[in-house]
């Protein structure tokens, strides 16, 4: 009876030790990534206030604002009058402007009128007088800055990745000591966007508006502290509440560090308000359904429209929803959420305490509830019936479901995806395990490779099915790719019936090559055919494999020259690129199409060598990791090149043959084609053209070598003209691909 259940114990006991390995880092699952976003989604979704928060509203920069006023950005007259009609005539705790300001307003013409005053006008006093008169109306700049002394008003900026310093930065929170010794990666950043410094200090403080998606593209949290120069500056959402409340900051670390080392997580205290943080220094944002806050146009604000009783005492944050202003996010609540309302939503939930976070006992937990239950279950399992069986992963998924809720209830977020897949996954396989035989497996194999390697593979494959699977994985591989010189020349003498019968005739004849190396063809992409060795069966041969192949192919292509000549078609000229390297290989694509292929820098560096054939005169060019993998065949170095795309240069080869079969001639021209090569490179140009040509004359004059000892001639002639620099490398560079 053991024996029977074996293989799905394994089978269940491989499934939970993927999803331990998701959990634990050592693997990511995409999947499970996007499955676990949902779950957190739904319960956010299910939970969320759906009623008005009064504490806060949003000043709204929205259409009927940018009609009524104008276009932004708007002069800094006009926010000085919504500033202080916000703090004097409405009385809001505090502004938070989810906006930057990082260039003087110009637009009253005070720079000009003063410059006028400085030289046409220099004499007149009247003007002079004028000007002082008017200066305080004209210099926007100043009289926002005015505005702000009625009342807390906080700024907003940005950091960046990449240096760049514009603006002034407000005071950090904490400076560079209290940060050192935490062991947590915030946010480093190198630059910042801020506010001119006339503004920037008149405000109260500032607050930066970065905002982090996940892998998604979904904003889920916001860093609370970010990292620049080793100081920690805070978010808006925390510098407006600040603000409002004239509360202090500390930062404090909490948990059990004794028992369980990675239990602990860091707080900041907020007067007697907790906002627990994540490892980078971010909270989870607390989403009320949209609208969650009262939006009242900035301009009834200006034009003191605005209901009085709505603003008094609350805090206002100053933002936009016009589309035209590029302000909104992709959030679980709406894929169209003004940044603004995030702000409010951050500022709402700390208030409420109110901000769920995982705590640090959750990963182990995790783990634990894996282990245990897949070891358990795939124990069970099979040996329960269909039914009995159904009705114990169901009762374990609504434990789980009932406890994880029990947990968001008390603001802790346990991970769900993991433990519910596997209890539902291990339920399912053993359900349905009587429903897939052996045949339908070998059905799988063949209808998933069938159409990418020969028939002879699929049917080995076949006979252990479960060795095989699309999924991607990073092995070592040989590329190939091909491609048809001058095809769009050939394609123009040809009826569109023909050319279809032409490119028939050669794809099938290249491919039966390529599947009597065992080659697994990747794509045709027109006349060009993309082949690779070593998947998805392990091919230790695989460079050997692909280089006989490519030298198979031209010989297969000079039998089909005479077939296509006897019917008065154009000749095919082929060049092949070969390399050896680590790529991905797996089904990649989208929803709506797969595809098996690779991808990688060996991939592209194969597309490239393809490239060079015809700068070299040769049929084919492989890598130097496809040479050093074939010691038995005999190469003849062509050049050291750096291809487009890739900064490191690489030595390129024609392959001759195998070295048991080749003639020997053949290799001391190789030979002294490599002389030639050191010469060059040490810019010898005398003694590397002497060789040439007695290469020359040592080779038939219908050999494809004549022309890459011509072109090497040419070379040597045009570098003697221009010297390269004293430390040339010889490296040959390739602009294109």
């Amino acid at each position: 009876m053991f024996k029977q259940h074996l293989p799905r114990m394994i089978l269940s006991l491989l499934i939970t030790v993927l999803l331990v390995l998701h959990t634990a880092g050592v693997v990511r699952l995409s999947m499970l990534d996007r499955l676990e976003a949902w779950s957190y989604d739904t319960r956010l979704l299910l939970t969320m206030p759906h009623e008005l928060d009064p504490r806060i509203v949003v000043i709204d920069i929205d259409e009927a604002s940018l009609k009524q006023i104008g276009q932004w950005p708007w002069g800094r007259d006009r926010l000085a009058q919504l500033t202080s009609a916000l703090l004097d005539r409405y009385h809001v705790a505090a502004i938070g402007y989810d906006v930057v300001f990082a260039e003087p307003d110009t637009r009253s013409g005070l720079a000009s009128l003063t410059h006028l005053a400085a030289t046409h006008f220099k004499q007149d006093k009247l003007f002079k007088q004028a000007l002082d008169k008017a200066r305080p109306l004209l210099d926007y700049d100043a009289r926002f800055a005015q505005s702000m002394s009625s009342g807390p008003v906080v700024l907003g900026y940005y950091f960046t990745p990449y240096p760049q310093t514009e603006g002034a930065l407000p005071q950090p929170v904490f400076t560079s000591g209290v940060m050192a010794g935490l062991d947590r990666s915030f946010v480093h950043n190198q630059g910042y966007g801020s506010n001119i410094p006339q503004l920037q200090h008149a405000a109260a403080t500032g607050g930066y508006f970065n905002m982090s998606a996940d892998f998604d593209g979904v904003t889920r949290r916001m860093p609370m502290l970010a990292d620049y120069h080793g100081a920690a500056y805070e978010a808006l959402s925390l510098a407006t509440l600040r603000a409002a409340l004239g509360a202090q900051l500390q930062l404090h670390k909490t948990g059990d560090t004794q028992w369980w080392p990675h239990s602990h997580h860091l707080e900041l205290l907020a007067d007697d308000m907790r906002i627990p943080l994540d490892a980078h220094g971010a909270i989870l944002v607390p989403y009320r359904a949209y609208p969650g806050y009262t939006y009242l146009s900035a301009a009834d604000v200006i034009n003191g429209r605005a209901p009085a009783g709505l603003l008094e005492n609350a805090i206002a944050l100053v933002g936009t929803t016009a589309p035209g202003l590029l302000d909104l996010r992709v959030t679980p609540v709406a894929k169209n959420y003004p940044g603004v309302e995030i702000h409010a939503n951050l500022i709402s939930g700390i208030l409420d305490g109110n901000i769920r976070y995982q705590p640090g006992f959750a990963h182990a937990l995790e783990l634990a509830l894996l282990i245990v239950l897949g070891a358990g279950l795939a124990w069970i399992l099979p040996r329960l019936t269909p039914l009995r069986g159904a009705i114990l992963g169901l009762s374990l998924t609504v434990a789980y479901i009932a406890a994880n809720a029990w947990a968001w209830q008390h603001n802790w977020v346990l991970p769900f995806a993991p433990v519910v897949l596997l209890i539902a996954g291990l339920m399912v396989l053993n359900m349905a395990w009587g429903y897939f035989a052996e045949t339908r497996a070998k059905r799988q194999i063949t209808g998933l490779f069938g159409q990418y390697v020969p028939p002879e593979l699929v049917e080995e494959m076949s006979h252990d099915p479960s060795r095989f699977n699309m999924r991607s994985e990073s092995k070592e591989l040989s590329i190939l790719f091909s491609d048809v010189r001058s095809f769009t020349t050939i394609s123009e003498s040809l009826t569109p019936q023909q050319l279809s019968d032409l490119l028939n005739e050669f794809l099938t004849s290249m491919t039966t090559v390529i599947h009597g190396y065992h080659g697994t063809i990747d794509k045709y992409m027109g006349d060009c055919i993309m082949a690779f060795w070593g998947a998805p069966l392990d091919n230790p041969q695989h460079a050997r494999d692909a280089v006989l192949a490519g030298m198979a192919m031209q010989a297969a292509l000079t039998e089909l020259n005479v077939s296509f000549a006897a019917r008065g078609w154009p000749q095919l000229h082929v060049g092949v690129g070969v390399n050896t390297g680590r790529v991905s290989v797996g089904n990649m694509g989208s929803k709506f199409r797969m595809a098996y292929t690779v991808m990688g820098d060996a991939v592209n560096l194969a597309s490239r060598l393809e490239g060079i054939t015809k700068q070299y005169a040769v049929p084919m060019v492989v890598g130097e990791a496809t040479c050093a993998a074939l010691p038995e065949m005999a190469f003849q170095e062509l050049d050291l090149v750096r291809v487009k795309g890739k900064n490191k240069p690489v030595t390129i080869y024609q392959p001759l043959g195998l070295k048991a079969g080749i003639d020997a001639a053949l290799v001391t021209q190789a030979d002294v084609f490599s002389g030639v090569l050191a010469d060059y490179r040490a810019q010898r140009w005398e003694v590397a053209e002497t060789k040439l040509r007695a290469l020359i004359q040592q080779t038939e004059s219908t050999s494809a070598s004549i022309q890459l000892y011509q072109i090497y001639l040419e070379r040597i002639n045009h570098l003697r003209q221009h010297p390269p620099a004293p430390d040339w490398d010889g490296v040959w560079v390739f602009e294109s691909k």
